[in-house]
């Protein structure tokens, strides 16, 4: 038995260090300013007050990061955990009453809302295509995300709050200009009866080194739910700086 076990450990080695021989670690920040293009609320969603919070409140305009960690294996195989936290506030007042979560806001109050929607993904993508001057890759996004919308005044607060897992389709696509200069499509988008889900960059990319990516571009976040518990759609715009580091072999 010990011996049966021993061979276990050394094959369990040997396999380990074979993929590490051909992988790759990137460490990836990306940073700017994210704006509020519509965020439409009615909760509950089929007897709540449709009201939002960019066109009746006045959201703020935020800075925003998102970390992502990445492993290439044997140049193809791209494994990645993101962390992209998001959370806006908004104020104002409204000419109606707003019935929200269970609670009765009065017209013409001080009202705080609050929109949360922090994302933790685990994504795996199969790179299609590798050539000198092209990239295209194609996988799966295992997103969990944490979301909460809250409505408040000086004498009433309210909120709803939900812990999800959604799938989506991951992909990537790279048109390398020069040895320098790219253009990239990368994104998790995927569409259902219950609600989509769309998170995209478009950028421009500048090899400053052979481990050092640098990458500006826009980004888009859209997609929500239409249901009995929330009804819920936004759309954010982010202006993005982004940096990635490989560690080379």
């Amino acid at each position: 038995m010990k011996a049966f076990i021993y061979s276990i450990c050394i094959l369990t080695l040997t396999f380990f260090q074979q993929i590490t021989a051909h992988a790759q670690a990137i460490i990836d920040l990306e940073t700017g300013a994210v704006f509020n293009g519509y965020n439409d609320v009615r909760i509950p969603g089929d007897q709540g007050t449709l009201f939002s919070l960019t066109d009746d409140l006045n959201s703020q305009t935020k800075a925003f990061y998102r970390l992502r960690a990445s492993y290439i294996i044997k140049s193809r195989h791209f494994i990645s955990v993101l962390y992209a936290p998001l959370e806006t506030q908004s104020q104002g007042s409204v000419a109606n009453d707003i019935f929200f979560e269970g609670e009765t806001f009065a017209a013409n109050t001080l009202l705080n809302g609050t929109y949360k929607f922090n994302s933790y993904r685990l994504t795996y993508r199969y790179e299609i295509v590798q050539n000198p001057r092209f990239e295209f890759g194609l996988g799966a996004t295992a997103k969990i995300r944490d979301a909460k919308i809250g409505l408040s005044s000086e004498d009433l607060k309210s909120e709803k709050t939900n812990v999800g897992f959604v799938p989506i389709i991951n992909f990537r696509l790279l048109w390398k200009l020069d040895d320098k200069f790219g253009l990239l499509l990368d994104g998790d988008a995927l569409a259902a009866p219950q609600g989509r889900a769309v998170d995209v960059l478009a950028a421009a990319t500048y090899n400053l080194s052979d481990n050092l990516m640098l990458r500006v571009g826009y980004r888009i976040l859209e997609g929500g739910a239409d249901n009995d518990e929330v009804y819920n759609f936004s759309l954010f715009h982010y202006a993005s700086v982004g940096i990635s580091y490989t560690f080379l072999r």
